[in-house]
């Protein structure tokens, strides 16, 4: 097999490229990597646009519907005319369970209840100013139950839920990081610019922090928050929980 060598206007613009250029290029390279980039993507639109995608908001609930089962998404209806493209999703009804003597609910196959797009339901604000009443999907009747992932012991749509927690499990990983590079680019500097007992110090906590096992401590430090915080405090711990580890390795990379 004959190696051919690059063409010279390729050539020319690898020497030229900058780091940045050279690693986007490998990086387009790669199909996996690329297909992972735009999963990663699509995730945190859905996060950006949860109001909008979602169809009600995280906190309300019905609750005549405790625990309601998943309903099977249909895309086609029946009609006069002939068979058209409408989503919907039969009713449901309440059926007393004789082995287990509790109340369960089942598909009510005389009811249905028809989705619609950009539908009209609970006001909300979208990026946190803009005041929009539409959503992406949602009951055409307002009363109407929808629950294609099922409902919580209170009622609550489970896909909702489901929607506004992608923001914390996407943000919380980028706040983490963000903590951990500023400390262990601080500490870092601070430990390898003043060196002598300073150094001997901040080398020292990092050791022991590093000694202890990963999870142990994870567990010990969130099991260390109190559980009358509010959900936004508990998420900001659990965020400098995650990074107080992170810092370590850093830090000694700045020092050397």
């Amino acid at each position: 097999m004959i190696a051919r060598a690059p063409a010279p206007d390729h050539q020319e613009a690898i020497n030229v490229a900058t780091q940045w250029q050279l690693m986007w290029w490998r990086f387009r390279k790669h199909r996996l990597a690329m297909t992972s980039l735009v999963i990663v993507i699509l995730i945190y639109l859905v996060a950006l646009l949860a109001e909008f995608l979602a169809p009600f908001t995280p906190d309300e609930f019905r609750a005549d519907y405790t625990y309601a089962p998943p309903q099977r998404l249909h895309l086609f209806l029946e009609t006069e005319n002939g068979l058209r493209f409408q989503p919907w999703v039969y009713g449901y009804k309440v059926e007393i369970e004789e082995e287990a003597l509790r109340r369960v609910f089942v598909p009510d196959e005389e009811v249905i209840h028809e989705i619609g797009f950009f539908v009209s339901g609970v006001p909300v604000r979208l990026f946190g100013f803009l005041e929009t009443d539409r959503h992406l999907v949602g009951p055409k009747e307002p009363e109407a139950p929808m629950f294609l992932f099922g409902a919580d012991k209170l009622g609550r749509d489970l896909l909702t839920r489901m929607i506004y927690g992608t923001r914390i499990s996407m943000s919380i990983g980028l706040v983490g990081v963000a903590l951990s590079l500023i400390l262990g680019i601080l500490l870092g500097g601070i430990s390898g610019f003043l060196g002598g007992q300073v150094d001997n110090i901040i080398q020292r906590v990092i050791e022991f922090i590093r000694s202890v096992p990963t999870i142990p401590l994870w567990m010990g430090l969130a099991a260390a928050l109190p559980t009358d915080w509010p959900p936004l405090r508990i998420y900001f711990g659990i965020t400098v929980i995650l990074s107080f580890i992170g810092w370590t390795e850093l830090a000694r990379v700045v020092r050397g």
